[in-house]
């Protein structure tokens, strides 16, 4: 019968183990000089050896002939466990022998001497999945058992143990084996199954296995049913990681703000029965992909791809910004929690590619942050070059009303003057500021046209101005004063002199010209847009008797 290769070369000494040195070590040790504890608990992820070891350490305290602390495989002791024939070896699945019931019985046959071992070893496997009732039943047992009994407990998720258990046990964490001894492990195995092997192909194995040895065999295994040499080529049609180019369409779609197109690509994949939850975890694990490779400079290591795949990451992670890649795997992540709770997925999955396409529809933090890092990267890359001059607004018919006009303010306390030692001039440009040509000197106040270039020059400089600036306007008066309405707060801060400074430098970046900056004076106009003062005039003169309170 054709047995897997993981079940084949399964280690059976503690040398055979890889990537588990500190371990194995430490049990030889315990072997050799007979210091073995009552009760272990081995943790790791799936594939590192865990139950392995366990099995191994049963043999090797019950191994007659034992060397250097590993069970000699060749005495009738080593052969019957092997074999199942001895029965002092008990290995319970926790998963489906979980309740007070079977701890009892466990209880119970502890109890009895072993029948041809010298120890009466229980291998407990996922032992995370007991009940709290069985917990409980097990605790008085493991802390005293029987000298003649071993409790080893294997887990892969050992926060769900409680505390009583951990601490009457000696523990052990098995580590993810490193990619390098996975591979290989790999040629040894296909050295002994005389198949060819390439060093890419290994080592594209090892990866994707993630640090656990039995994947990779079973990998190995299904790649071994191809004819020739095994490369990344076979290794990446037989784990699947071969036609994703819908991946990187729908990536390059996102980076390129193309919310139709990307669209039509999952309309094809809904059509082709693609299921959406799996396309948005795919999407978030190359998005992932991304942000390593922008990240890390080299970051092949660190992802499951073949050659031609990270090639293709190194050029989209250079198109954008880890900003950019960040929102966009808060986005994923949050449409994969909701999808599950959707009654459509599909409309869940393209909501989900709308947002991501169009930044804008977004009030987030996230989002605001993601498109002022792509409005930074355009302007370093030269793709957005700021305006010298500013469009010139329409002129402003104004009647002569006095309660209209604003009285020359007072400046605020940015405009205290440094000496002049300090202070650089500005270059006059070449043509006549677009300010003169439209306000007249000495005619009044008139809406400051720049006044968006200003915020947009702000943007990059200071967030937290531009939220004060916020619904702001700004007016010229007289030629010479730039007057800022808005919030009290922003009148506040404004008369502390450090904003004053940046909004004169954005100001006179963008006109050319240096303006006296005031704050607007918002109570005279708030006095003429009253219509009961007015009503209340008229009748005064009309000779009505008014009280006032």
């Amino acid at each position: 019968m054709y047995r897997a290769f993981y079940r084949k070369y399964r280690p059976s000494t503690f040398t055979d183990v890889v990537g588990q040195e500190h371990i194995t070590k430490t049990l030889e040790n315990a072997v050799k000089t007979g210091k073995t504890s009552h009760a272990y608990l081995f943790t790791g992820s799936r594939g590192t050896g865990k139950t392995s070891c366990a099995k191994i350490l049963a043999k090797a305290v019950n191994c007659i002939d034992s060397h250097d602390g590993n069970p000699c495989n060749n005495c009738e002791i080593c052969k019957g466990i092997d074999s199942g024939a001895i029965l002092d070896i008990i290995e319970i699945d926790a998963a489906s022998n979980n309740g007070v019931d079977n701890i009892r019985d466990l209880r119970e046959e502890a109890n009895f001497t072993p029948a041809n071992a010298k120890y009466r070893v229980y291998i407990i496997d996922e032992v995370h999945m007991l009940s709290i009732g069985a917990f409980n039943a097990l605790l008085k047992t493991l802390e005293e058992p029987p000298a003649h009994v071993i409790f080893i407990l294997a887990t892969t998720e050992v926060h769900k143990l409680p505390s009583t258990i951990l601490s009457r046990c000696q523990r052990f964490d098995f580590k993810r084996i490193p990619p390098e001894a996975i591979a290989g492990r790999l040629k040894e195995v296909a050295e002994k199954e005389n198949l060819q092997i390439s060093d890419d192909g290994a080592m594209l194995i090892a990866r994707i296995a993630d640090g656990a040895m039995r994947d990779a065999l079973s990998l190995l295994d299904r790649c071994s049913s191809y004819e020739g040499l095994i490369d990344s080529v076979v290794v990446a049609n037989s784990a699947g990681l071969a036609g994703r180019e819908h991946i990187f369409e729908l990536c390059d779609c996102i980076l390129e703000k193309d919310a139709a197109k990307a669209l039509e690509v999952v309309n094809k994949l809904y059509n082709d029965s693609c299921d959406m939850e799996r396309l948005i975890t795919e999407l978030t694990s190359h998005f992932r992909n991304l942000m390593v490779s922008k990240a890390v400079k080299n970051f092949q290591d660190m992802i499951i791809c073949s050659q031609g795949e990270i090639e293709i990451i190194r050029q989209q992670s250079a198109k954008t910004t880890l900003a950019t890649i960040m929102s966009c795997i808060d986005v994923l992540t949050a449409s994969a929690s909701t999808m599950k709770q959707g009654a459509n997925r599909r409309t869940s999955a393209e909501l989900c590619i709308i947002r991501l396409c169009t930044p804008s529809l977004d009030a987030d933090m996230n989002a605001v942050l993601r498109r002022l890092s792509e409005l930074e990267s355009a302007v370093a890359s030269g793709k957005i070059t700021a305006k010298t001059e500013a469009p010139a607004p329409a002129p402003i018919q104004t009647e002569a009303k006095p309660e209209k006009v604003v009285e020359t303010p007072t400046p605020v306390a940015e405009e205290k003057k440094e000496p002049e030692k300090e202070e650089t001039p500005l270059p006059e440009p070449p043509a006549a500021p677009q300010e003169e040509r439209i306000v007249p000197k000495n005619t009044g106040t008139v809406p400051f046209g720049s006044w968006p270039e200003v915020l947009e020059k702000l943007f990059s400089q200071d967030k937290s101005l531009i939220a004060m600036l916020t619904g702001s306007s700004a007016f010229i008066h007289q030629d010479k004063y730039l007057l800022i309405k808005g919030s009290p707060v922003l009148e506040m801060c404004l008369k502390t002199g450090d904003y004053s400074k940046t909004i004169k430098a954005a100001v006179a970046e963008v006109t050319g010209r240096s303006y006296t900056l005031a704050v607007y004076n918002n109570k005279q106009e708030e006095t003429q847009k009253n219509p009961l003062s007015d009503l209340v005039s008229k009748a005064k003169s009309l000779g009505v008797k008014i009280e006032e309170e």
